[in-house]
């Protein structure tokens, strides 16, 4: 049926009268289930705002060269110095609402339906804060590419088509990162990664679609079910940051964060709609061709605070609730590796124009 009018419905009988609403129930099941966010939360404090991770590699061996080692005793060896990254809580939000206990209270048949409204309503400050999280960090895992050395996994059309060879892959990858290695951390540090460590964050629709149609048809896929038992995003998250302001198209074209763009309000990861341009860097463009991202640690996401307050205005008799917090600017750990696994460019653009 169609949004409700507010006219209520001649009765059947006697027309002159007219048929009494039943009951009005405001829904409260809106968010359910988790975020990758949530596995990545780290606390900060109120002193200070910045995090430091310091990483160092390898030293290294030499020759012995028995007594003639005596004259080198008062050689120093002092080892490179360490490579130091800074995370800043640098990001303040809030969100705010106002209710009130009196003319509002008169669109609802009594005490009951409105309760229930304005504890949904209420309880929404705390759902938009989650969908702000959630969204965001979505977009980030799904757009960002690491800087390493082999920090993309380019794969033909025909292995992302098989759910047994993109295994195959995978699992050549993850042999690879378990060995020691410099190529997979953007400075270049001998490292090595155990198994149970390394994090395949899939596009959704590869996975949904081997899971779902190529496992089940194969005998002892138990080494499959290995590979693909990981983590997973929607598609839309999946996409290349437009560096450039960028007009949507009401489809592929998505925002990287929460903004408002004309008269519109998009949080991360929703579709731009045509005739509204996002700004250079804050929108992204979907891009069906990555199959997964590869992490060892998720990129920390730290909260600086989170206070609820409310304000009381006599003269309106209205209440103002609102939540603020911070966080931090997102980046991945350079010192771990960030993998992006996709279809070859080529083969992507050749089929693209077929």
């Amino acid at each position: 049926m169609a949004t409700f009018s507010g006219q209520l419905r001649s009765n059947e009988i006697f027309s002159a009268l007219y048929n009494m609403i039943i009951s009005q129930e405001v829904f409260a099941d809106n968010l359910s289930g988790g975020d990758l966010v949530d596995t990545a939360r780290t606390d900060g404090t109120l002193f200070g705002d910045t995090k430091l991770f310091y990483s160092t590699d390898a030293l290294a061996s030499a020759e012995w060269g028995n007594d003639a080692e005596a004259e080198n005793l008062l050689e120093l060896h002092r080892p490179e110095a360490p490579e130091c990254q800074a995370i800043v809580l640098d990001k303040f939000r809030q969100i705010s609402l106002t209710v009130d206990d009196y003319l509002s209270k008169r669109a609802w048949g009594d005490e009951g339906a409105f309760s229930s409204f304005q504890s949904v309503m209420l309880g929404w400050i705390r759902d938009t804060k989650k969908v702000y999280d959630g969204t965001l960090y979505n977009v980030y895992i799904g757009t960002t590419e690491g800087g390493a050395e082999k920090a993309t996994l380019e794969v033909s059309e025909e292995v992302a088509a098989d759910g047994k060879l993109l295994a195959q892959a995978i699992a050549d990858l993850i042999s690879d990162m378990t060995d020691y290695t410099r190529d997979y951390n953007d400075y270049g540090q001998f490292r090595r990664y155990s198994e149970d460590s390394i994090k395949v964050i899939f596009n959704n629709s590869y996975i949904n679609r081997i899971t779902n149609v190529d496992l089940p048809v194969i005998f002892d896929n138990a080494g499959l079910k290995s590979v693909f038992n990981k983590e997973k995003l929607n598609h839309r998250y999946f996409g290349n940051v437009n560096t450039a302001a960028t007009a949507g198209n009401g489809s592929t074209v998505r925002s990287m964060i929460e903004q408002v763009i004309g008269t519109n309000h998009y949080f991360a990861g929703d579709s731009i709609k045509a005739g509204d341009t996002a700004p250079a860097g804050t929108s992204y463009t979907e891009d069906s061709d990555i199959i997964a991202k590869v992490y060892v640690k998720l990129p920390p996401y730290m909260s600086a605070f989170e206070v609820g307050t409310s304000f009381f205005n006599p003269k309106s008799l209205t209440t103002n609730h609102y939540l603020t917090w911070g966080h931090n600017t997102l980046e991945y750990l350079k010192n771990y590796p960030l993998v992006t696994i996709k279809i070859k460019a080529a083969e992507a653009t050749a089929e693209a124009t077929e």
